[in-house]
C-alpha cells in the first residue's frame, strides 16, 4: 500500500487514527498518487462530521493561482455551527505552489475545532520549505508515490482482501495489463467484478473479467506478453492478427506501455548480481510469484536481445506518433515490432 517518507505515517496509520476519531489541525497530503489522497479526503471528511453537520461545517476550495490564501485562513478561523469540529478542504493546492509559504502563521497556531486538509497533487511540495517542517509538527504529511508496476498485483490482491473475494493469477494479470496504474478505475473495475459475482461465489475468474469488463481471456495484451515471453510464434501471431482486426479497442501505444516495462525490467534481472530467486526478488523489488516471466524472459532472450528489444519498442513508439512514419499504418507496426522480438 502507499507509504509516506520515513518522517510520516502511512496511509494504513493515518486510516486507522481518522476511524478512531483521532484527528489532527492540518494535514498535507500530496504526491503523484490520486487515489490515496481522495480516500483519506473521504474518511476525514465522513468520519470527522455526520450528513447532517457537512451542510454547515463542510468548506471545500478550489485553489487557482488567483486564490488569496487569506481566504483559507479565514474559512479555517471560523467556528463550526452546532458541530465539534469543522472540516476545510482544499483542493488544487498546487496552483498556490508560490503562495504556500502565506499559510505558515495559521499552521503555526491553527484552530483546534477545524480539521485543514491540504491537497496538492502531481508532485510534492518542495521539502526545504519551513512549512512542510510546520505541517508535521503540528500535523501530517502524506506522500503519496505512484505505485510501480511490479506492485499492481499486490494492490489488487489487498484490495480484494478487503472484500473478502480471491482471485487467480490470470485473471489478476489481465487486470493489471489492460488497466494499467490507474488505481482508481482499477478498484472501480474490481467493485463492479464483486457485485455481478454470482451468489455464493467468492472468486474472480477470466471468465467474470471476459463477461463483465470486455477483456477477451485469449485474447488481451497479458496474453500477448505470455506468448513472446515464451516465444509462442503462432499463439503471438494470432493475438497479433486479432489485435490488428481490432485496432480501436486494442492500440499498439498500449501494447507497447505495458511490453516496454516488462522488457526494460528484464534487463535489469540479466545484470543482478545474485539470479537466485531471492537475489532476483530483492534485486526486482518484486515477490517470487511474480518472477516466473522474467526467469523465463532470461532463458529466452539474451541480455543483447533484450537490449535490442528496448531500442525497437522506442523506436515503434516514436514512429507511432508520426516521426518517419511514412504509409505504415499501425498494424504494419505492430506486426513489424513483433516480428523483430520472435526472431
Amino acid at each position: 500500500m502507499a507509504k509516506q517518507s520515513k518522517q510520516g505515517p502511512t496511509y494504513r496509520d493515518i486510516l486507522s487514527d481518522v476511524e478512531k476519531k483521532q484527528f489532527k489541525p492540518v494535514y498535507l497530503l500530496q504526491g503523484d498518487e490520486p487515489y490515496y489522497i481522495d480516500k483519506l479526503v473521504d474518511a476525514i471528511t465522513s468520519n470527522a462530521l455526520t450528513e447532517d453537520e457537512q451542510a454547515f461545517n463542510l468548506t471545500t476550495i478550489y485553489a487557482t493561482d488567483q486564490t488569496d490564501l487569506g481566504d483559507i485562513v479565514t474559512a479555517s478561523r471560523r467556528y463550526p455551527m452546532m458541530a465539534e469540529r469543522q472540516v476545510v478542504i482544499v483542493k488544487e493546492c498546487q496552483n498556490v505552489k508560490n503562495k504556500i509559504d502565506q499559510l505558515a502563521p495559521y499552521i503555526a497556531k491553527p484552530s483546534m475545532t477545524t480539521v485543514l486538509v491540504l491537497c496538492w497533487k502531481n508532485g510534492t511540495v518542495d521539502g526545504r520549505k519551513k512549512i512542510v517542517g510546520m505541517i508535521q509538527s503540528e500535523g501530517v504529511v502524506f506522500s503519496s508515490p505512484r505505485l510501480k508496476d511490479q506492485a499492481l498485483p499486490s494492490f489488487v490482491l489487498d484490495y480484494l482482501k478487503t472484500k473478502r473475494v480471491a482471485i487467480d493469477y490470470k485473471a489478476t494479470m489481465m487486470l493489471v495489463e489492460n488497466i494499467g496504474s490507474d488505481l482508481s478505475r482499477m478498484t472501480s473495475e474490481i467493485d463492479k467484478l464483486c457485485i455481478t459475482l454470482p451468489p455464493g461465489v467468492q472468486s474472480i475468474t477470466p471468465e467474470h473479467i471476459e463477461k463483465n469488463i470486455g477483456i477477451s481471456k485469449n485474447y488481451n495484451v497479458y496474453e500477448l506478453k505470455n506468448a513472446l515471453i515464451s516465444r509462442d510464434v503462432l499463439r503471438a501471431n494470432r493475438i497479433v492478427n486479432y489485435f490488428c482486426d481490432n485496432v480501436k479497442q486494442n492500440p499498439p501505444i498500449g501494447v507497447i506501455a505495458v511490453l516496454f516495462p516488462y522488457f526494460a525490467t528484464l534487463m535489469q534481472a540479466h545484470y543482478s548480481p545474485d539470479k537466485s530467486d531471492k537475489g532476483l526478488s530483492e534485486y526486482l523489488g518484486m515477490n517470487n510469484w511474480q518472477l516466473n516471466d522474467y526467469k523465463t524472459g532470461m532463458r529466452n532472450f539474451t541480455a543483447m536481445k533484450t537490449m535490442r528489444i528496448i531500442g525497437k519498442l522506442r523506436e515503434a513508439d516514436v514512429t507511432l506518433k508520426g516521426v518517419g512514419r511514412g504509409n505504415m499504418t499501425e498494424s504494419d507496426i505492430m506486426k513489424e515490432l513483433i516480428f523483430f522480438i520472435l526472431h
